[in-house]
């Protein structure tokens, strides 16, 4: 049986690391060379560092502040916010990151994946899918969650695994920054839907939580809780093992 990862995600604005509500009423939360450090320390898997101004901003990550995050970390770091092109995948690569994150430029142009993937490796290769739901349906949304596609999300997952992608970031809109607990039904869909891991993301509040979503997924990302101190991460994976889920100490 594979461990299950836990992922600590610095959502980036302006070089700083924010956390809000539904994608809405950012607060600082810090440095993220500093919490990416910390993080590795207390035992997190992996790093997701996220630009979620970039999109919108109509530009790419920081590269600076990816190269410094990079610069201390030994476990894998993921980049996204931007990314539009294969040169931008070059790019973040090259500047430390292990794997990138596409969201919106996979939406726009599916070209994206399969390049990436065929160029880089699979294992890369990132798609992040914001979901909502909207009459019984989960659709897909992006431009940092101000965009409506009215793709379903649960055919997205399957048709990004076609194209070449490695692994699936699913965030639930409804979920995030609430502490109310992750999406299970939209995770469950979606990890029965395709055969590449998926990341649950959106919602932990406590350690139970985990618990319930690691059940379906294959990791669990969270931000505020890390943030805030309301989770340690040594004390969440002691938790994890006592309940039976197989994590890496």
């Amino acid at each position: 049986m594979t461990a299950k990862r836990i992922i600590a995600c610095l959502d980036v604005k302006n070089g700083r690391v924010v956390k809000g509500v539904n994608f809405l009423d950012l607060k600082d939360k810090g440095d993220p060379v500093e919490l990416a450090a910390r993080y590795e320390e207390e035992g997190a898997d992996e790093i997701v560092f996220l630009d979620i101004t970039a999109t919108i901003e109509g530009r790419g990550a920081l590269l600076e502040v990816v190269k410094n995050t990079a610069s201390v970390l030994s476990i894998p770091l993921t980049v996204g916010g931007g990314i539009r092109t294969i040169d931008d995948v070059s790019r973040f690569l090259a500047s430390g990151a292990d794997k990138v994150s596409i969201n919106t430029a996979a939406v726009e142009n599916k070209n994206i994946i399969t390049e990436a993937s065929e160029q880089f490796g699979a294992q890369a290769v990132v798609v992040a899918i914001d979901a909502k739901k909207i009459n019984d349906s989960f659709l897909v949304f992006t431009r940092s969650g101000t965009y409506n596609t009215g793709m379903n999300a649960i055919q997205w997952a399957k048709e990004v695994e076609k194209l070449g992608a490695g692994e699936i970031l699913l965030t639930s809109i409804d979920k995030d920054g609430t502490r109310e607990g992750y999406d299970i039904e939209l995770t469950k869909e979606v990890s029965n839907s395709v055969n590449i891991p998926v990341i649950a993301s959106g919602g932990a509040g406590k350690m139970e939580h985990f618990y319930e979503i690691l059940k379906v997924a294959d990791a669990a990302l969270a931000a505020g809780v890390f943030h805030d101190g309301v989770i340690k991460i040594p004390e969440l994976k002691r938790f994890l093992l006592e309940k039976g889920i197989e994590v890496r100490i």
